[in-house]
């Protein structure tokens, strides 16, 4: 099992965020950013207003990647707002996976390349290897004028509107971001637009500096495909070993290897409240959450605490650590984005923000219901065998 950290006396919530700023930076080796303004945004009735807001306020540039772009109101909506933008002469990109994004309309791709929005596919299955094809942009990101910024777990289709309220309006989180972390959320959009579109910038990209708009620091960090540890591992592993009285985690899909298991249980194991809030009966994925549940017995066994969110979709990627520092972006606790896809996550080092997430995730809880070991351990031997059924294609969920 992995070995916690050596730890001297407990450090206040100043001394925590310095230590955890200084383990990030040396070990992902990327520089947190100062003076930045955060907003966290619940649901669609607050993260949609605020983006569409944002594109339809842009004098100069608006980029914009998302996994997700099906179908609905909402899908017309930013096709509406971006295409409008372009006829006024922005400069407008949107980027979308060839696999996550296939759903869109043909007539929305057609408005806005008739308006003037430079529309750019990531790795279309069609064109692709196997090996290629398993290697998604899960990445969300929205960025105007080069000073706002948006990111988190929302895709853009009518799932994702209103306020959770039943199984069809999917509970998730947004981030809105002023300030220095902008530039790092622009540089996941330009990683892959590079791979998709022979221009890079023009002359409307005015590289303006960043004015001090709040007091948060932020790290971005971008997760790519690759063979062997990533640098969203290492941000994961780090948030992990440095709690020291409570890590807790939402997150739409729960797969992780065996490693990330065991780093959960040695954490519970040494004091730490650990905390996990799942897809409860409304899951839009069983096989991951059946692999994930494949390892329930061992967390819970360890002192975890787990819980399934029950009104609808729980789709939010979000950690806190000891009430000053906070993940949030595109991330899912499982093999599919650690080892294959394009991610983005801020790490925020931040008491008044996390307290805003803890806020957000107490609340989740009252409408979840706790997993019980002595139940659990009496479960079905048909939820067993769909548990094991599931085991040769985890590595890919």
């Amino acid at each position: 099992m992995p070995a916690a950290p050596t730890r001297g006396p407990a450090p206040d919530a100043a001394g925590r965020k310095q230590r955890l700023r200084r383990r990030l930076e040396r070990l992902i080796g990327i520089a947190a950013t100062e003076g930045n303004e955060l907003l966290p945004l619940r649901n669609g009735d607050k993260i949609f207003p605020a983006m569409l807001g944002a594109i339809r306020s842009a004098r100069h540039t608006i980029d914009m990647m998302t996994f997700v772009y099906w179908r609905g109101q909402i899908a017309r909506d930013f096709a509406a707002a971006l295409a409008d933008r372009a006829r006024e002469g922005i400069r407008v990109r949107l980027l979308l996976d060839g696999f996550g994004a296939k759903e869109i309309e043909r007539d929305l791709l057609d408005l806005m390349h008739t308006a003037g929005v430079q529309v750019a596919w990531f790795r279309r299955p069609v064109w692709l290897s196997p090996f290629k094809q398993n290697h998604r942009c899960h990445r969300k990101a929205l960025i105007v004028d080069e000073h706002t910024a948006f990111t988190g777990g929302v895709g853009i289709a009518e799932e994702w509107c209103g306020d959770a309220r039943d199984p069809g309006e999917w509970r998730d989180t947004h981030v809105q971001v002023r300030g220095p972390a902008v530039d790092g959320i622009a540089a996941a959009f330009a990683q892959n637009w590079a791979e998709c579109h022979d221009e890079l910038f023009d002359d409307r990209d005015r590289f303006t500096e960043h004015r001090q708009a709040g007091s948060s620091v932020v790290q971005v960090v971008r997760g790519s495909a690759s063979i062997g540890w990533q640098d969203m591992q290492t941000l994961i592993r780090v948030m992990l070993t440095s709690a020291e009285e409570r890590f807790r985690l939402a997150t739409a899909y729960f797969a992780p290897d065996t490693y990330f298991i065991d780093l959960l249980c040695g954490t519970a194991r040494r004091g730490v409240r650990v905390e996990i809030l799942l897809p409860g009966p409304h899951t839009d994925q069983r096989a991951c959450q059946l692999a994930g549940q494949h390892h329930y017995t061992r967390l819970l066994e360890a002192g975890v605490h787990i819980r399934q969110y029950q009104p609808t979709m729980m789709h939010a990627k979000i950690i806190t650590v000891d009430s000053v520092a906070a993940l949030i972006g595109s991330t899912n606790f499982n093999r599919r984005s650690m080892d294959h896809d394009e991610e983005v996550m801020l790490a925020v080092l931040d008491e008044t923000f996390t307290a805003e997430l803890d806020r957000d995730y107490d609340e989740d809880l009252r409408h979840s219901v706790a997993i019980d070991l002595a139940r659990w351990r009496r479960r079905a031997v048909l939820q067993r065998a769909k548990e094991a059924a599931v085991t040769p294609v985890r590595r890919f969920l």
